[in-house]
């Protein structure tokens, strides 16, 4: 669960960079953003997953 957790916070940590420049109006930034939030949607939604099975398994 930390793995994924950190394999998360580096996600989010490596788009900055193209977040500003989206911001700043550079389209093929823009692109690259939403398809790293695809991959961070993916990602988060592995985190549940593993937050949900570890609490099953403590019941």
């Amino acid at each position: 669960m930390l793995d994924t957790y950190q394999r998360l916070k580096e996600m989010i940590e490596s788009i900055e960079d193209d977040v500003r420049k989206a911001a700043g109006g550079n389209k093929a930034a823009g692109t690259r953003v939403r398809k790293s939030m695809q991959d961070v949607k993916n990602i988060a939604q592995d985190l549940r997953k593993e937050v949900l099975e570890t609490r099953n398994e403590a019941e």
